[in-house]
């Protein structure tokens, strides 16, 4: 009887290592990020230029126009002076250099910002405030021809950035608004002089 040969083990071959991936370095320099610029600050919208509101002071003398209707700004004439009326006294020479100067500044530049008062070189060609109630008279006497036109071109004065001051001139009627034309057509002659008073 033959022994059989034991079977011989098939030796294994050696197993492999598993390779292990290896990443690529990270790079150890920092990638440089762009700064976000920054957001410029919002122009703020320019403000509307108000209209200038009336002081105590002015308040009291544009009703002081209202009620008269017709004044000079300082030159003495047949109707008041506000600069006369505010020193309460006659002036001699020019008005700047009286103690209320400043009070007669501040009141005539009321007078010249509001809506309600235009200044013409009216009486006598001296500088004039009228006030609005008056103003279709005006207008249809210089309609008639009974007041030179040039006498009631609108005077506004504007203060300029280097401190000075400068008149610009509307001709009449460019100044004068449609209810003031219909309301001085509506007026003859006679009836617009007498609500303007004897200096007419």
């Amino acid at each position: 009887m033959t022994k059989k040969k034991p079977a011989q083990k098939k030796k294994r071959a050696p197993k492999k290592a598993a390779r292990k991936k290896v990443s690529a370095p990270k790079p150890t320099a920092k990638a440089k990020v762009k700064a976000k610029p920054k957001a410029k600050p919002k122009a703020k919208p320019k403000a509307k230029p108000k209209a200038r509101k009336a002081t105590p002071v002015g308040t009291r003398w544009l009703a002081f126009v209202e009620q008269h209707g017709v004044v000079l700004a300082s030159a003495r004439g047949p109707v008041p002076s506000v600069a006369e009326a505010i020193a309460g006294e006659p002036i001699v020479g020019s008005w700047w250099s009286h103690p209320k100067a400043q009070t007669i500044f501040d009141a005539l530049s009321s007078l010249d910002d509001s809506l309600d008062i235009r200044c013409f070189k009216l009486v006598d060609h001296k500088i004039t405030f009228v006030h609005r109630r008056l103003w279709p008279a005006l207008a249809r006497l210089a309609q008639a021809g009974a007041i030179e036109r040039e006498r009631v071109e609108s005077i506004q004065q504007e203060h300029m950035p280097t401190g000075e001051h400068r008149n610009f001139t509307t001709p009449f009627p460019d100044w004068v608004p449609d209810d003031v034309l219909a309301a001085a057509g509506k007026l003859d002659v006679d009836a617009a002089r007498a609500q303007l008073g004897s200096w007419t």
